[in-house]
């Protein structure tokens, strides 16, 4: 049983500004203003945000970056991408991207050029003055790693990292600065991060982004849980049998190959997209609905996950690598044939792994993920497995196929909810089968749930952090993953299964949990 709503033909416009609280005028820095994640994600969301949402006169955006650009030329790259990247209905017309454009300017250099950072400085008071920005920066990395450290550095150098004039209210404005993941490699190259961070800007003004978190089916698996009374009472060991993730890659590694040679499966979707799902489904009720009451849960409830020792490594994590296989009804090529790759690589693209919580509400409730690139489909859900009655009234033979009551959580591209229960075929047979009940977001409202980074960037510039992760979580996180890389760099080669592109995975990963006498729940 499904529910019945009829689709609508046009969604109707999200509101992104929280109980009609407009953000304060701002000017938004992107380094890294040339690459790939600014022109397919950042530029088509701040183009929405600025044209289908009311925002403030003085907002601006200012590239920082190393190629020769002026004004012109690099409004015609970002008017080119976001024609190129935003969905066919917010397109722009003519008068919205002259309107867009004019709001763009561009600061040329280098990011260990000291006088660049001097330069940027005086753009943004002479946008002050010219476009009422009022002194409120947001600094948005989008580079690679190895090189936020220099550019934090730089920031606060040039004095940019403090706000401190007035921003004609009688208020001081404000400074903020959003780092894109990874967050390191492991937990020293994190701690060193957060280090560079603390020295340059207060805890209050950084921003982790983990693009999962804005998705609007994360967002409310904290309704779910604690605004419906019928869930949060059974949402424990006495009567959840198991909990799986998965977040499933179609795709194989694209043109990613050089980060993803030095990431892997784990480091890319485990540490952050996977903790951050887990700790939402699992935490604690918070305090109050506020960013450091639920960040403080999540913390403790990654902190019950216990480090893994050698043996619960060997015997509890299972890592896989993709071989040459079928995709979309397309031949593949294996992992170590994809341009960029090493053909002795060990590096993992798939890892199954089962943890545990240590505390009262899921002692004995194992946690089983799953994540890879091309397997059969793109998908990621959250599904939490109820235990079986204690008794059955009914012979084997009308049971026969029942399945447990099962939650599914699709975070994504489907987003919705689906309850497994079992019921009675129509007839004089006592036959049951397992029915389905559920929604889908877009149908349930009738409203378009906003981008990702939509959501992200609007609560950054609103000051919420509560989406965003914070400092302690990111070191704990980190903590876990170390205990099986570690162990993983002293195991042969061979430890490495492989599976076919098209596949669910390696038979390992099955086996992981089939001798707890479970199955995994494909989607």
């Amino acid at each position: 049983m499904t529910q019945n709503v009829q689709v609508p033909e046009h969604l109707k416009q999200h509101t992104i500004w929280q109980d009609g609280h407009l953000p304060e005028p701002c000017t938004v820095v992107i380094f890294g203003a040339t690459g790939d994640l600014a022109q397919r994600k950042i530029y088509p969301t701040l183009a929405h945000l600025m044209l289908n949402h009311p925002t403030p006169e003085g907002f601006c955006i200012v590239a920082f970056a190393r190629r020769p650009f002026d004004d012109e030329k690099w409004r015609a790259q970002v008017l080119t991408s976001i024609e190129k990247y935003m969905p066919e209905d917010d397109k722009l017309d003519d008068a919205e991207k002259k309107t867009f454009a004019s709001r763009l300017f561009y600061c040329q250099s280098n990011f260990d050029d000291r006088e660049g950072y001097q330069k940027l400085s005086d753009l943004l008071d002479k946008l002050d003055s010219e476009q009422n920005t009022s002194g409120n920066r947001l600094f948005y990395l989008a580079t690679p790693p190895d090189t936020d450290s220099e550019i934090i550095y730089h920031l606060g150098g040039a004095g940019l990292a403090r706000p401190s004039r007035d921003n004609g209210n009688g208020d001081t404005s404000w400074t903020r600065i959003i780092i894109e993941k990874p967050f390191g490699h492991d937990l020293a190259s994190a701690q060193k991060l957060n280090r560079d961070l603390g020295r340059v800007f207060r805890e209050n003004q950084i921003f982790r982004i983990d693009h999962y978190m804005g998705k609007e089916t994360v967002q409310n698996i904290i309704a779910f849980r604690f605004a419906n009374g019928i869930f949060e009472p059974l949402w424990n060991q006495k009567y959840i049998d198991h909990v799986q993730i998965v977040v499933a890659e179609s795709l194989g590694v694209e043109s990613r190959a050089e980060f993803y040679e030095h990431a892997g499966a784990i480091r890319d979707i485990v540490q952050n997209h996977v903790m951050q799902l887990l700790s939402l489904v699992a935490m604690e009720p918070p305090a109050a609905f506020d960013a450091e009451a639920i960040r403080d849960e999540k913390l403790k409830l990654i902190r019950a996950i216990p480090i893994f020792t050698t043996e619960q490594v060997k015997e509890n994590v299972v890592r896989g690598q993709y071989i040459a296989g079928t995709a979309d009804g397309k031949p593949v090529v294996g992992y170590k044939e994809e341009q960029g790759v090493s053909p002795t690589s060990t590096t993992e693209t798939y890892v199954a792994l089962k943890l545990s919580i240590e505390n009262w509400r899921w002692a004995d409730v194992p946690f089983y993920v799953r994540t890879g690139k091309h397997l059969p489909k793109r998908s990621t859900e959250v599904t939490i497995q109820f235990k079986r009655v204690p008794h059955q009234l009914y012979k084997v033979g009308e049971t026969r196929g029942l399945e447990p009551n099962r939650l599914t959580i699709r975070i994504q591209p489907d987003e919705g909810i689906t309850l497994k229960i079992g019921a009675k075929v129509p007839g004089a047979a006592q036959q049951l089968a397992t029915v389905d009940m559920g929604f889908s977001y877009n149908s349930a409202f009738g409203v378009q749930s906003p981008e990702a980074y939509e959501r992200l960037i609007a609560d950054c510039m609103l000051g919420d952090s509560t989406l965003f992760i914070r400092r302690d979580e990111i070191e704990a996180s980190w903590s876990i993953i170390d205990s099986i890389t570690k162990v993983w760099a002293d195991l042969p080669p061979e430890t490495v299964r492989p599976y076919a592109a098209g596949s669910w995975g390696p038979q390992e990963a099955d086996t992981l949990i089939e001798e707890d006498g479970r199955h995994w729940d494909n989607p």
